[in-house]
This record gives structure tokens, sequence and C-alpha cells, in this order.
């Protein structure tokens, strides 16, 4: 195949290292107190829904057990 038989340069990845810009960027801005208070909702609601959703799947979860079929029918027969 075809060579180059030229060096590459790399001396511009060297410069990178030490290059240093005279632009700063401008400050960030600050969040106001509505950012603040609308990303706690969020975080809030986000939350909330994971624990209800833990809370309402923990039943279908637990395994079934025979006994509880045999309670149901005693408590109905002795009335």
């Amino acid at each position: 195949m075809f060579r180059r038989r030229e060096s590459v340069p790399f001396a511009f990845v060297a410069e990178a290292d030490r290059f240093r810009s005279n632009v700063t960027p401008p400050p960030r801005e600050r969040p106001g107190l509505g950012q603040i208070a609308a990303r706690s909702l969020v975080g809030i609601t986000v939350v909330a829904g994971l624990v209800g959703a833990l809370l309402f799947g923990m039943p279908a979860l637990q395994p079934q057990t025979p006994g509880g079929a045999e309670q149901s029918t005693a408590s109905s027969e002795g009335r």
C-alpha cells in the first residue's frame, strides 16, 4: 500500500494542553425561587409516585397461601 513519507506534525496536540483562552464564559445564572420550588415539587412527585407504586405492588408480589381460601369459607359457613 501507499505510505506517506512526510512526517506528521503533532505539535498542535502538545499545544492544545497548554492553550488558555482569554475569553471568560458568562457567569451561570442562579435559579430563582420559583425554579427551585418547581424542581423540588417535581422531585417530590416522582418519589411519591415510586413509593406509591411500591406500596400498591407489594401485595401482588407476595405468594398466595392456600390457607386464605379456607379462612374465607369458614367465616361464611358460620352465619
